[in-house]
Protein backbone atom coordinates (compact mmCIF):
# COMPACT_ATOMS: atom_id res chain seq x y z
CA UNK A 1 0.00 0.00 0.00
CA UNK A 2 1.52 3.39 -0.98
CA UNK A 3 2.49 5.83 1.72
CA UNK A 4 0.65 9.14 1.98
CA UNK A 5 2.64 12.22 1.04
CA UNK A 6 4.05 14.04 4.04
CA UNK A 7 3.48 17.78 4.27
CA UNK A 8 4.36 20.50 6.80
CA UNK A 9 2.33 20.68 10.01
CA UNK A 10 -0.52 23.25 9.89
CA UNK A 11 0.64 24.83 13.16
CA UNK A 12 2.16 28.23 12.31
CA UNK A 13 5.95 28.03 12.08
CA UNK A 14 6.20 24.26 12.62
CA UNK A 15 8.49 22.63 10.03
CA UNK A 16 7.66 19.03 11.05
CA UNK A 17 6.42 16.81 8.22
CA UNK A 18 3.27 14.76 8.75
CA UNK A 19 0.60 12.84 6.84
CA UNK A 20 -2.09 14.46 9.01
CA UNK A 21 -3.07 18.11 9.41
CA UNK A 22 -0.92 18.51 12.56
CA UNK A 23 2.26 16.79 13.75
CA UNK A 24 2.27 14.64 16.92
CA UNK A 25 3.46 17.63 18.98
CA UNK A 26 0.66 20.00 17.90
CA UNK A 27 -2.26 17.61 17.44
CA UNK A 28 -3.39 17.82 21.12
CA UNK A 29 -3.35 21.65 21.07
CA UNK A 30 -5.54 22.12 18.01
CA UNK A 31 -8.24 24.70 18.73
CA UNK A 32 -11.65 23.03 18.61
CA UNK A 33 -13.62 26.14 19.60
CA UNK A 34 -14.95 26.85 16.10
CA UNK A 35 -16.19 23.28 15.63
CA UNK A 36 -17.56 23.16 19.19
CA UNK A 37 -19.91 26.14 18.80
CA UNK A 38 -20.80 25.44 15.16
CA UNK A 39 -22.88 22.33 15.82
CA UNK A 40 -23.34 19.28 13.61
CA UNK A 41 -24.61 19.47 10.05
CA UNK A 42 -27.97 18.10 11.21
CA UNK A 43 -28.16 20.70 13.99
CA UNK A 44 -27.58 23.42 11.36
CA UNK A 45 -30.46 22.08 9.22
CA UNK A 46 -28.55 19.83 6.83
CA UNK A 47 -30.03 16.51 7.95
CA UNK A 48 -31.72 13.77 5.94
CA UNK A 49 -34.46 16.09 4.62
CA UNK A 50 -31.85 18.47 3.19
CA UNK A 51 -29.86 15.58 1.71
CA UNK A 52 -32.94 14.34 -0.17
CA UNK A 53 -33.74 17.88 -1.35
CA UNK A 54 -30.12 18.38 -2.42
CA UNK A 55 -30.12 15.26 -4.59
CA UNK A 56 -33.35 16.30 -6.32
CA UNK A 57 -32.11 19.87 -6.85
CA UNK A 58 -28.82 18.66 -8.36
CA UNK A 59 -30.68 16.28 -10.68
CA UNK A 60 -32.67 19.25 -11.99
CA UNK A 61 -29.58 21.54 -12.09
CA UNK A 62 -26.56 19.31 -12.83
CA UNK A 63 -24.10 22.04 -13.87
CA UNK A 64 -22.32 24.67 -11.79
CA UNK A 65 -23.93 28.09 -12.04
CA UNK A 66 -20.51 29.27 -13.33
CA UNK A 67 -20.35 26.49 -15.96
CA UNK A 68 -19.43 28.89 -18.76
CA UNK A 69 -16.24 29.69 -16.82
CA UNK A 70 -15.37 26.53 -14.86
CA UNK A 71 -17.04 23.71 -16.87
CA UNK A 72 -17.72 21.59 -13.76
CA UNK A 73 -20.66 19.51 -12.63
CA UNK A 74 -22.51 20.86 -9.60
CA UNK A 75 -21.81 19.10 -6.30
CA UNK A 76 -23.35 21.51 -3.80
CA UNK A 77 -26.55 23.49 -3.36
CA UNK A 78 -25.52 27.00 -2.33
CA UNK A 79 -27.68 29.53 -0.51
CA UNK A 80 -27.43 32.66 -2.67
CA UNK A 81 -28.28 34.89 0.29
CA UNK A 82 -26.63 33.27 3.34
CA UNK A 83 -29.07 32.07 5.96
CA UNK A 84 -26.96 33.88 8.57
CA UNK A 85 -27.70 37.13 6.69
CA UNK A 86 -31.43 36.55 6.53
CA UNK A 87 -31.67 34.33 3.45
CA UNK A 88 -34.37 31.68 3.38
CA UNK A 89 -33.11 28.16 4.12
CA UNK A 90 -35.77 26.28 2.13
CA UNK A 91 -36.77 28.76 -0.63
CA UNK A 92 -35.61 27.25 -3.98
CA UNK A 93 -35.15 30.75 -5.39
CA UNK A 94 -32.38 31.18 -2.79
CA UNK A 95 -30.51 28.10 -4.06
CA UNK A 96 -28.00 27.67 -6.86
CA UNK A 97 -25.96 24.66 -8.03
CA UNK A 98 -22.20 25.01 -7.57
CA UNK A 99 -19.03 22.96 -7.86
CA UNK A 100 -16.76 22.84 -4.81
CA UNK A 101 -14.08 25.26 -6.11
CA UNK A 102 -16.64 27.93 -7.07
CA UNK A 103 -18.47 27.48 -3.75
CA UNK A 104 -15.18 27.82 -1.84
CA UNK A 105 -14.35 31.05 -3.68
CA UNK A 106 -17.82 32.46 -3.01
CA UNK A 107 -17.68 31.53 0.68
CA UNK A 108 -14.22 33.00 1.13
CA UNK A 109 -15.35 36.24 -0.52
CA UNK A 110 -18.41 36.52 1.73
CA UNK A 111 -16.87 35.44 5.03
CA UNK A 112 -13.40 36.83 4.64
CA UNK A 113 -12.18 33.23 4.53
CA UNK A 114 -14.18 30.11 5.37
CA UNK A 115 -16.12 31.06 8.46
CA UNK A 116 -13.77 33.81 9.62
CA UNK A 117 -16.10 36.79 9.64
CA UNK A 118 -14.40 39.87 8.25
Amino acid sequence: MPMRVRKPCNHPGCPALTTEAYCQRHRPFRDHSYDDHRGTAAERGYGSRWQRYRLCFLQLHPLCINFSECRNAAELVDHIEPVSSGGSFWDPSNHQPMCRPCHSRKTAGEDGGFGNAS
